[in-house]
């Protein structure tokens, strides 16, 4: 099995999926027939996020196991510090390692609902930073990727503080950086060029979401901070009709991927939805090699 970061020394850029555990048997049917389709763009891996507090772990596990199997396909399970201590951590970290885990997206976590700001349990982790260090140490055997905000993360005073908070987390182990999604290329540029002045020097993996949904997106994008670029909404605002806005957001993406493989991303990161129509059609206008 490839390290993670040797994934992205290849001469095309590397594609990956994230999808998230259906909460029922119907959701879970459904992915799977998602995924058929998705397996067909031949992504280097997938990756599973788990419910806040880590409601769903163990559907996690189940998920990424049954996706490997199935697809033969490496996998990677979120892990976040929320509400768990530190032997907690270690725990599932062995849990995965039983179900044949090949990487670990680690994450601080954002505080769970109803709550302002992140609290450590006690007997836990503050910072993401810490959580790689214990992977890098105890498991060294897995890959890590961790996550990178070309608009900031909104809890960081500013975007040097958040890039020195990244750097932090690259030190101590991390392979990969995945972006939080973004609709502006500009604001990715920037951010790739900032993080190579500050000597972050792994692979910088954007993360893309194609709009299908206007209120969908723009509740994703109060959450996340992410910026819409304007002529973007207006034209997403023309019709009040699924299809146009499927189509829109379809032809955006694809003109945002376009420019970002012009210049010389090492590989894009779908946040799927658990749905394969919207990524599908932008990598069947944009092919990846």
């Amino acid at each position: 099995m490839p390290g993670l970061a040797d994934l992205y020394k290849s001469d095309s850029a590397v594609l990956s999926f994230e999808v998230f555990p259906p909460k029922t048997e119907k959701g879970e049917a459904v992915l799977f027939q998602h995924m058929e389709k998705l397996v067909d763009h031949k992504p280097a891996y997938m990756t599973c996020t788990y419910g806040a507090g880590g409601t769903t772990q163990s559907k996690t596990l189940e998920i990424t196991s049954r996706i490997k199997q199935q697809f033969n396909i490496p996998v990677a399970s979120h892990l976040t510090c929320v509400g768990a201590t530190i032997d907690q951590l270690r725990q599932y970290l062995t849990d995965a390692e039983r179900q044949q885990m090949d990487y670990i997206v680690a994450l601080r976590g954002d505080p769970p609902q109803g709550s302002e700001t992140f609290e450590a349990v006690e007997g836990g982790f503050h910072h993401a930073n810490e959580l790689v260090s214990l992977i890098n140490h105890e498991f060294p055997h897995y890959g890590v990727a961790v996550a990178g905000y070309p608009e900031k993360h909104r809890e960081a005073p500013s975007m040097e503080v958040d890039l020195q908070n990244l750097k932090h987390k690259v030190q101590c182990g991390a392979d990969i950086v995945i972006t939080q999604l973004f609709y502006k290329n500009e604001n990715f540029f920037q951010f790739r060029e900032a993080c190579q002045r500050a000597g972050i020097d792994v692979p910088i993996i954007p993360g893309l979401l194609p709009v299908t949904n206007l209120a969908q997106i723009e509740r994703i994008t109060s959450l996340c901070g992410a910026e819409l670029p304007e002529s973007f909404v207006q034209r997403l605002s023309e019709k009040d009709d699924p299809e146009w806005q499927f189509k829109v957001g379809v032809e955006q993406c694809s003109e945002q991927l376009d420019e970002l493989l012009q210049a010389g991303i090492p590989g894009v990161h779908f946040y799927v939805l658990n749905k394969s129509q919207a990524t599908s059609a932008v990598l069947d206008a944009v092919p990846l090699a």
